[in-house]
């Protein structure tokens, strides 16, 4: 294996070497090419250009190998660890490669929903980490819904989080159903009352609108009262249906949320690490990885408090998680698409970021079909990573197979977004190109 310092004569590094014995990743690109478009975009070279101006870049001293939005697809998340050069798998069993032991893993977020194994997943990512692998895991929206949704049944029922379980839950209902598989016993569906009163603990109450818009008036903005209540009847018929689908009576489902609590929610459960080690923001030197992205509260916060501050303060709010947190600032960083009904961000929070050496966010949560994606939103550098591993999203999307990538940074400053669904690797080394490109 090449060394990570190594740089081949074209100017572009070497990829690491894939110990690939199953041949499941015949189609990974090993050629290393220049990243498409970006030596000649205006808006990328800008955003180059205000790094310069604000202390330049400053790299890792260890590889990073950033893996988003694995989505329950255990499969894609280890094959995109082999197409890092991070692990080989001898059977069931995950072993780091030499490459794997120096390097940092950052897990972008959304391990969990749409694939075909939330348990699964994580049960690859203990693996990983149980093989010594150096794993930080990021939120993502959708693990934020899980958590709100089984907090809704666990604690105190209010007009505020009374309709959250139907409004979060519809989705997580295959994690739910593998949860009562695998860990409900009969013990905990005797301990249940009758199918019409769990039905009466999964939904709000009749009179919910009026005691909801009551209760949400210091909380969340008149508009968003009103799409909560409009929409209700629409979410109560999807969760119906999906319901249905998942073939679970309420008695189940219920027994299942109850039993997420204990798993991932107790000190001693079995999934609790998952949860207890997560983060909402990681910066590597010029770098910051989120799931999704930033708003001008959150580039403050992270200037005055660092991504420790910011960290503290999203585990604190996530394990009380009312909707008022999942529409503001924090968990913006997980859900943030730049919509117009996202927190703003702007020139301030940009410019407040490169003064505080931060140049690039790397980010999943927007799937793309072609690879990585390297682009300037709101005047901030952003590389999409988030490159559709999951079989279910592939499957809807027109992709074949189960997919495979990830983002390598080096600390020579070489960027690689390597997937299975580009014909090449794609190269950006913004130190190295900015001259170019002024």
């Amino acid at each position: 294996m090449s060394k990570l310092s190594e740089i081949v004569q074209s100017g572009r590094p070497a990829l690491p070497q894939v110990f690939d014995t199953a041949a499941v990743l015949s189609d990974l690109p090993r050629t290393v090419e220049p990243w498409p478009g970006a030596d000649s975009h205006p808006q990328i070279a800008g955003c180059l250009e205000r790094a310069r101006q604000n202390g330049g870049w400053h790299w890792p001293t260890q590889p990073i190998i950033f893996i988003s939005d694995p989505h329950a697809d255990a499969e894609g998340f280890l094959r995109s660890l082999t197409a890092a050069g991070a692990i080989r798998r001898d059977g069931a069993q995950v072993v780091l490669t030499g490459f794997g032991q120096q390097a940092r893993i950052i897990l972008g977020g959304d391990s969990l929903d749409k694939g075909p194994s939330n348990l699964g997943l994580l049960d690859a990512i203990a693996a990983v980490r149980a093989a010594g692998a150096d794993v930080h895991i990021l939120a993502g929206n959708h693990d934020l819904r899980m958590r709100m949704a089984v907090a809704a049944l666990c604690g105190p029922r209010t007009a505020l989080n009374e309709h959250l379980f139907v409004r979060m839950g519809r989705k997580i209902l295959p994690a739910l159903r593998e949860v009562l598989d695998r860990f409900v016993t009969p013990a905990d569906l005797a301990a249940l009352p009758d199918e019409t009163a769990c039905r009466a603990r999964l939904t709000p109450r009749t009179d919910w609108p009026d005691r909801f818009a009551a209760a949400a008036k210091g909380e969340l903005r008149r508009k968003v009262i009103a799409k909560e209540i409009r929409k209700l009847n629409e979410k109560l018929a999807k969760f119906e249906k999906e319901r249905r689908r998942s073939g679970m009576t309420c008695r189940e489902i219920l027994a299942a949320a109850l039993k997420c609590h204990d798993i991932f929610f107790e000190p001693d459960g079995h999934y609790a690490w998952f949860y207890d080690t997560m983060d909402v923001v990681a910066q590597v030197g010029s770098l910051l990885f989120v799931h999704a992205g930033l708003c001008d509260s959150m580039c403050t916060a992270l200037v005055a408090e660092g991504t420790e501050g910011v960290n503290a303060r999203y585990r604190e709010a996530a394990e009380h998680a009312s909707l008022g947190f999942y529409f503001g600032p924090l968990a913006n960083l997980v859900r943030t698409k730049y919509r117009d009904s996202d927190c703003e961000l702007t020139d301030a929070g940009v410019g407040a970021l490169h003064r505080a050496g931060i140049h690039m966010v790397v980010q999943g949560h927007v799937n793309n079909h072609e690879g990585q994606r390297l682009l300037a939103k709101r005047g901030l550098l952003h590389l999409e990573a988030d490159v559709t591993l999951d079989r279910a999203s592939r499957a809807l999307e027109g992709l074949d197979g189960i997919g495979a990538g990830a983002t390598l940074i080096f600390p020579s400053g070489d960027v690689i977004g390597l997937s299975r669904d580009f014909p090449w690797a794609k190269h950006f080394a913004p130190e190295r190109m900015s001259p170019r490109i002024s």
